[in-house]
């Protein structure tokens, strides 16, 4: 049989295996994302509360909101605008995951296998881990803040909507022809570089510690590769994330939620790093780890329903491991 006959012979996974990865990573993030994504509607409610610069502006008027807090905050969009709305900013959620989630694993083992490189036992040191985790998250989020900031926009219309302000979208393709027309290009972009920031740190803990500590369990314990294995070490990979995404991310959700101009320049802070400044020194440096609870809740699960949709997916479809 000729080369070309034996490479149509074999199953699809076989003969294109980065996509046959990304349609995978695709399809187990946007089940994970379903899953655990009021924790992230609860999340940036509580990242853009007692903004110092928004008070500084003046642009709300009568006495600041206090911090509710997760529950008290999650209990009230319930309460003031439905149960329905825990999911509101989900269907941009699902699409940057099927950009980022699809980029940032096949681009991380591609950094793994081809360009860092194994060791002569298949293990793979923790500095080219930690290289290949936050080159494979910036790559990813990059392609994908378009739709993360179309998300972060949606996800705060409720409370617009409540404080009586005039809702800004009327569905997901209407907020990326408002954000283009009034931004262009650029302003799709807008945030790119704390949300580029945030995911690298991400997947420095996400990818890495998973990879790591998937690793370190098979090769040191009697532990083998199965739900147990999965889940210790998405445990472990959720945590590190969250501590180490969480300042990030909070920039992220203030730039790209700030109200801005009609050239699309953001009106309350001038860069990322101006808002990491107004931030820490309004309300403090703690104030940068807003929301820290519901997104730590959120990425120990996201990760565990992530990975174990993945495996399980993997091998129905005869896709090689992670």
């Amino acid at each position: 049989m000729l080369p070309a006959e034996e490479e149509k012979s074999l199953p699809l996974p076989e003969r294109w295996p980065r996509a046959s990865k990304f349609a995978l990573s695709a399809c187990a993030a946007a089940v994970a994302e379903l899953v655990t994504f009021p924790l992230d509607l609860t999340k940036t409610r509580l990242q853009v509360q007692g903004e110092a610069a928004v008070h500084r502006s003046g642009a709300v008027a009568g006495q600041p909101v206090p911090y509710r807090g997760m529950l008290r905050t999650a209990a009230g969009i319930v309460q003031e605008e439905g149960l329905l709305k825990l999911w509101q900013g989900a269907t941009p959620a699902i699409y940057r995951h099927i950009v980022y989630s699809g980029v940032r694993m096949v681009a991380y083992e591609h950094l793994r296998d081809s360009v860092l490189g194994r060791t002569e036992d298949e293990s793979f040191p923790f500095w080219k881990a930690v290289v290949g985790g936050m080159s494979a998250g910036a790559i990813g989020q990059f392609f994908a803040s378009p739709t993360d900031l179309v998300k972060v926009q949606m996800q705060m219309e409720g409370k617009r909507k409540l404080e009586g302000k005039p809702l800004r979208f009327r569905g997901v393709h209407h907020a990326f022809m408002k954000i283009l027309s009034e931004g262009g290009i650029r302003g799709l972009w807008a945030g790119w570089v704390p949300n580029v920031q945030r995911a690298a740190l991400v997947n420095m803990g996400d990818l890495t510690t998973y990879d790591s500590v998937k690793h370190f369990l098979l090769l040191n314990t009697p532990l083998v590769d199965n739900s147990v294995t999965h889940s210790v070490a998405s445990a472990c990979s959720g945590l590190v994330a969250a501590v180490l995404g969480t300042p990030a991310d909070v920039v992220k959700t203030r730039i790209m939620n700030q109200p801005r101009d009609n050239q699309g320049r953001g009106l309350l802070y001038k860069s990322s790093m101006d808002c990491l400044i107004q931030t820490v020194q309004g309300e403090g440096f703690m104030s940068l780890y807003k929301g820290f609870t519901p997104t730590w809740m959120r990425m120990a699960p996201w990760s565990l329903v992530f990975w174990l949709t993945y495996e399980q997916i993997r091998r129905i479809c005869g896709v090689s491991s992670f």
